[in-house]
């Protein structure tokens, strides 16, 4: 049994878009401080949004803001991975769930194409976001990474 809040929302994006990455980045291997393109991404972030409440911490997970009505919202600088964004942004929705934080929607903010997303924990996303977590937990572990 896999404990499934123990995972970072980038470790759930990873696992859409590069397992070696995971696997690096989940063993403290991580030279994204050096990327232009992550550097890209803050400044989109960080110059998006005027909010006093950014990046908020709860556990393993960075919400990047909440609004009222139980929104939480996450910033994206383009739709090239859309589907790891919206298990990313499941997997907060999940993890707030399991801390007893229920009716809680999610948005995934595009702001340089002005675009907008709305994620909704469902029973089905739910389901298919403990099938990632099952197979992020072997990733993670290297029981995977032979195909890598």
């Amino acid at each position: 049994m896999i404990d499934s809040i123990a995972f970072t929302g980038a470790q759930i994006s990873y696992f859409f878009i590069c397992k070696r990455k995971l696997w690096l980045f989940s063993n403290n291997l991580n030279m994204e401080h050096c990327s232009d393109l992550v550097s890209t991404g803050r400044f989109v972030h960080e110059s998006s949004f005027m909010r006093k409440n950014k990046e908020i911490q709860i556990g393993r997970i960075k919400i990047d803001f909440f609004e009222k009505g139980g929104e939480i919202h996450e910033v994206k600088k383009s739709r090239k991975a859309e589907k790891a964004h919206e298990f990313q942004l499941l997997y907060y929705l999940y993890y707030l769930k399991q801390l007893g934080l229920t009716d809680l929607k999610g948005v995934i903010d595009y702001p340089l194409i002005r675009k907008r997303k709305t994620i909704v924990l469902t029973r089905e996303k739910e389901q298919e976001l403990l099938n990632v977590l099952k197979g992020l937990n072997r990733t993670k572990i290297g029981l995977k990474f032979n195909s890598v």
